[in-house]
């Protein structure tokens, strides 16, 4: 008999660390899996049991972001895997919606995972929402009067300094993380990265920039900075290291344009497909999401959610600004207004990563054109982009 139940690190360590190391292929010394074990603590994590043996399993890691500046709760879905003896039997598919029903039911508003396959997780409501643009350029390129002001320094795992300058930069794109000091020390500064800070005139720290040079390459984990004058700082400081390194690595949110402000543009440049999102609760997001203050009309939405049927239906938005009013109306209501979109599309909408234009025209949302245009006019635009990992 096949059951849901929630796993215990106390009496259930060892098998949700074998599933693992066998799912994804890795060994875990003692000591790592003891820093493994530290980091499930704030995990959730539910097995599929199948006459008490962990067939699969699914974690959830209670987080949150930033949407347009605010802050949203999010349940980050981790480490699904199942044993192969018990694939393609719907066991991934029953944890999704579990999990997904307890974010519903404890405020997290939206979910993050990063896909093994994304037609997979479409099929259960996630969409393809961040990208990342991957740098891999000459350092010889970075060398330039870049006629900045102030100083960089290396620093020790000063996380006051490094949550300071990364908060006022997250706020400024979509989905990034609202860290605290153990996502820090757990997550980001693991490892043996180099720790730099670039300063004002003023001795205010304005950037950072985590990185390691090893056979001639220099790799970037994150280069964060508040202002321009950071970053040209921060690129000096990077090319300071030609002695050392031949080729820089770096990766950047989508909209990132060091091609403009180097002499020559014409390095290799990706861009990857990274993270999915998804809304959990339509009614509660929009009510919580911050509109552009406007005199424009309302605007409905109809919502179609075949995984969570409960975000199915016709929601109204008007009086749109700081306090939107938000009604969740009948689904046999109105049926020849408004806009008609899937849960993915309206998430690629809310996040930023696409807008109602651009959805409208690729054909993946339908309605009428000054509908499309009223909600083009309320979305706020900001980048999403997503530096972290689960």
């Amino acid at each position: 008999m096949a059951e849901i139940k929630r796993l215990s690190l106390a009496t259930d360590v060892d098998g949700i660390f074998e599933l693992s190391q066998f799912a994804f292929q890795y060994s875990l010394t003692e000591a790592d899996l003891n820093k493994k074990k530290e980091e499930a603590e704030r995990h959730i994590i539910w097995g599929w049991m199948e006459d008490d043996q962990l067939a699969a399993k699914l974690h959830l890691i209670p987080l949150a972001c930033y949407i347009n500046g605010k802050v949203f709760e999010m349940g980050g879905v981790s480490s699904v895997a199942t044993w192969p003896e018990f694939r393609r039997q719907g066991a991934v598919k029953q944890l999704l919606h579990h999990s997904l029903q307890y974010m519903r039911q404890h405020g997290q508003t939206l979910s993050f995972l990063h896909p093994f396959s994304f037609a997979f997780y479409r099929k259960y409501g996630w969409e393809h929402t961040f990208s990342e643009k991957a740098y891999t350029t000459p350092i010889a390129q970075l060398k330039r009067q870049w006629e900045a002001y102030g100083y960089v320094r290396r620093i020790e795992d000063d996380i006051e300094v490094l949550q300071a300058v990364y908060t006022a930069y997250a706020k400024k794109f979509n989905g990034m993380l609202a860290r605290d000091e153990k996502w820090w020390k757990q997550r980001v500064l693991k490892g043996d990265w180099h720790k730099a800070a670039a300063y004002n005139s003023d001795g205010k720290a304005e950037g950072y920039l985590l990185y390691k040079v090893k056979e001639g390459k220099l790799s970037v984990q994150e280069l964060v900075y508040t202002s321009l004058n950071a970053q040209k700082l921060l690129l000096q400081f990077i090319a300071n290291h030609d002695s050392m390194a031949e080729t820089v690595d770096m990766v950047v949110p989508e909209n990132d344009n060091l091609s403009l402000i180097v002499g020559e543009p014409r390095f290799e440049q990706k861009i990857n497909p990274y993270f999915m999102a998804r809304i959990v609760d339509v009614f509660t997001f929009l009510k919580e999401y911050p509109f552009h203050n406007g005199t424009v009309e309302s605007v409905i939405l109809h919502v179609d959610d075949a995984f969570l049927p409960e975000n199915n239906g016709v929601y109204q938005l008007s009086q749109i600004g700081s306090d939107t009013n938000v009604t969740h109306l009948q689904s046999n209501v109105g049926q020849a207004a408004g806009i008609y979109c899937g849960v993915q599309q309206l998430t690629s909408i809310m996040m930023g990563y696409k807008r109602p234009t651009e959805m409208y025209h690729a054909g993946l949302i339908h309605g009428k054109p000054e509908q499309i245009e009223r909600l083009e006019q309320i979305i706020p635009r900001r980048q999403t982009y997503f530096p972290d990992f689960f």
